[in-house]
């Protein structure tokens, strides 16, 4: 069972994705090296945004979130199937603006951006900026009054819900560094502060409650928040705020264990949950923003790797060691994620084999999975490791000066080069 329609097994036993035999493409750029493939992206954003249009009536927009994979292909992917994209640095926004993002359809996210950030998303005219404190604010407001300009905002709030998900990854809870808490009334306080400020647009509300959830109750729960603090602020202030951005964390399938929901499935569910909200509290329907990252690129993506050395601790462990690690893929070594495995030139013969796959950076953690299932491997094969294209390539480093792998992209049988395979010189670029 493939964890993505993109990868399919071909005559000679070998793993393809997206037509392209993985084994060559091994060969013909090196390794290690991220493959993504562009129909599922395509496909993955079409049905984001053919659900927005058709359970909210067009009413909405969907926001790619550039942190899964900011690169100016995958970006100019996004925006020509008509999404707009989630940026949290200047880095992000100057990727999406290159890759022609419009800025209006851009949306400044972080909970410290830098007074030269925002001066950058002002000046640039991003459709949003997602306040996360008060000395943010008051900075937007400064900014715009000293060039004459009035920016739109969202306020990101702590839905405080329980989203079921890795302590790290966790942000809707009153115990989180981003936004403002519903419990204290700091987030009714932010908004009637933003409500006196001349130079500032309250357009809405923002939340995130966490990442690779498999559930619907906690969005629903989430639009349901967020509607009631729109009507509570409505019935203090006359004010109706006209936007709701209920971001993404949205699930995706890494081994056979995991179960994850139709993503147009969440769009519906919260569309149900939002008009009953509305309709209960007195307040129209606002226009609906999510933030998908993981879900439009995770299982597009595989990372291939050679195997270099195998080593047995009889009665421990086998360890397979690959040519990359930790430097292209540190998901492991932060919170343990589980991925699934196998050898690429031999994708259709059974798991015989378990090992633990270990990268080559000087670090006892640095691992790709402990005990994993795999075909019988062998020196020299090709591992493909499957669902990372979020989250491997964007959290990259080069830890032990080890330069950045390539990332090629397929499609219809065709293979191209999207970023190029770092050098050594890469390396020393800036140093002095």
């Amino acid at each position: 069972m493939f964890v993505s329609e993109a990868l399919n097994i071909n005559e000679k036993n070998h793993l393809t994705i997206g037509g392209c035999d993985a084994v060559e493409l091994a060969k013909q750029y090196g390794t290690p090296l991220y493959v993504v493939d562009e129909t599922a992206v395509r496909r993955h954003c079409r049905t984001y945004k053919d659900a927005i249009d058709k359970f909210y009536g067009g009413n909405g927009l969907v926001f790619y979130a550039s942190k899964a994979m900011c690169n100016l292909e995958t970006l100019r992917i996004v925006c020509s199937e008509g999404l707009g994209a989630d940026v949290v640095s200047g880095g992000e926004l100057y990727t999406a603006l290159k890759a022609g993002m419009p800025a209006e359809k851009l949306c400044m996210h972080g909970n410290n951006k830098t007074y030269e950030e925002l001066v950058y998303a002002i000046e640039s005219g991003v459709g949003r900026i997602v306040v996360d404190n008060k000395p943010e604010l008051d900075t937007i407001d400064a900014i715009c009054r000293e060039k004459g300009k009035k920016q739109k905002v969202l306020f990101r709030i702590k839905p405080g819900i329980d989203a079921h998900t890795h302590s790290f990854i966790m942000t809707g809870q009153i115990d989180s560094k981003f936004g403002f808490a519903l419990e204290t009334g700091e987030a009714h306080d932010i908004i009637r502060h933003a409500l006196t400020l001349s130079s500032i647009e309250v357009g809405g509300v923002h939340c995130h409650i966490g990442s690779q959830i498999h559930e619907l109750e906690p969005f629903r729960q989430a639009a349901v928040v967020l509607a009631g603090l729109i009507a509570d602020i409505k019935a203090e202030t006359g004010y109706e705020m006209k936007e709701m951005n209920l971001g993404g964390g949205y699930g995706v399938m890494y081994t056979e264990d995991d179960d994850p929901i139709e993503f147009d499935k969440y769009i519906e569910a919260v569309g149900e949950a939002l008009r009953a909200a509305c309709d209960e509290k007195g307040i129209a329907l606002p226009f609906v923003m999510m933030e998908p990252g993981r879900s439009i690129v995770g299982t597009a993506g595989i990372t291939l790797y050679t195997v270099g050395g195998i080593k047995d601790i009889p009665g421990v462990r086998r360890y397979v060691s690959i040519d990359g690690g930790m430097c292209d893929n540190p998901r492991y070594i932060l919170y343990e994620s589980v991925y699934k495995a196998l050898v690429a030139n031999k994708a259709g013969d059974a798991a015989v084999d378990k090992v633990t796959i270990a990268g080559k950076c000087c670090e006892s953690g640095d691992l790709i999975g402990k005990d994993m299932p795999i075909q019988s491997v062998e020196v020299g094969d090709t591992v493909a490791v499957l669902t990372t294209g979020a989250y491997n390539y964007s959290m990259s480093s080069n830890y032990n000066r080890i330069p950045r792998p390539a990332m090629v992209m397929t499609k219809d049988g065709e293979s191209r080069i999207v970023v190029k395979r770092e050098t050594y010189e890469d390396l020393i670029r800036n140093d002095i």
